[in-house]
């Protein structure tokens, strides 16, 4: 099942307003969703489904089943062009999809364990981690994907086995990448298209969700030790840490509430950026047994978080 979470006021960060059921056969672990606001559609990443579900984000209902992937990552929707973009890990590539019709519109062939994306709304290139282990390499690649053209254009290398959850910098071309077998933060330049940076983390592990306040330069790096390391990403240096559930897949940061949401396994923990270094807790709401990937959609709350 999905758990449906609202924020609210100081008192209570988090509600929980909603719960989705499932399919009965629909078992295992999810991956990373995507939101479709103006088509109130939710996707989901069952992994071993091999499929990628939709739901409508109003009832609660399932819509759709898109067919035709081996192991489901995470989900681009491009409202623009009206395009999906899915990563297969088993399969080792990109696939797009009508965002109407839901047909198949081609892919895009990377390696084995297509993962975690990020996606750069200017250029409308996707970075997605790929390779590694899985393909018995001890580096991984972060490929870049031209979406409109549904296209490869690069392959920038990482040593290290495992990538997982990324950030970009609008103000510069800098992507931060979460380097899971080093345990340190990958800095990539995006324009030479290599790795310029290597920062380590020391005070948890193994790094794996990320979040991003490019404002205050404050970088949160979680770990499924269950700890959030706060990094400066002008100097790279950890700055301090806070404490989460342990098991952590998914993070996210809102400049508007000025709030750190971690899903871990089995909950959902709320902190106040009171300050660039200062963090406290609001609270937490129990979801359920391994479920931790999540995804914010500020948008969708009656009550909109306090700034």
């Amino acid at each position: 099942m999905f758990t449906g979470v609202h924020a609210q006021g100081q008192d209570a960060p988090l509600k929980l307003v909603h719960t989705i059921q499932l399919p009965a056969d629909v078992k295992g672990h999810f991956d990373h969703f995507e939101v479709d606001l103006k088509g109130n559609r939710l996707f989901a990443t069952p992994e071993e489904y091999k499929s990628v579900l939709v739901f409508d984000l109003k009832t609660g209902k399932q819509i759709h089943k898109i067919g035709g992937i081996e192991k489901s990552h995470a989900v681009l929707y491009r409202e623009d062009v009206n395009r999906i973009y899915v990563t297969d890990g088993e399969a080792g590539d990109v696939k797009i999809f009508d965002g109407t019709t839901y047909a198949p519109k081609g892919s895009v062939k990377l390696l084995e364990d297509a993962d975690s994306i990020g996606f750069d709304a200017s250029t409308n290139y996707l970075y997605i981690d790929n390779g590694g282990g899985d393909v018995h390499e001890k580096y991984s690649m972060l490929s870049v994907v031209d979406t409109t053209a549904g296209k490869k254009v690069a392959d920038i290398k990482v040593d290290g086995d495992t990538l997982e959850a990324m950030a970009l910098e609008k103000s510069s071309p800098k992507i931060y990448v979460n380097n899971k077998d080093k345990n340190e933060i990958a800095v990539v330049d995006r324009e030479k298209r290599q790795v310029i940076a290597s920062w380590p983390v020391t005070k948890g592990k193994p790094n794996v969700a990320m979040a991003f306040d490019e404002a205050n330069h404050r970088l949160f790096v979680a770990c499924r030790s269950g700890d959030v390391v706060v990094m400066d990403t002008q100097t790279g240096k950890e700055l301090t840490t806070f404490p989460i559930t342990k098991g952590v897949d998914d993070a996210v940061y809102d400049p508007a509430s000025k709030r750190i949401y971690s899903a871990s396994d089995g909950a959902v923990d709320v902190y106040e950026q009171t300050d660039p270094d200062t963090y406290k807790l609001l609270g937490k709401v129990t979801t359920g047994p391994a479920a931790k990937t999540a995804r914010l959609a500020s948008r969708l709350c009656s009550t909109p978080p306090p700034i």
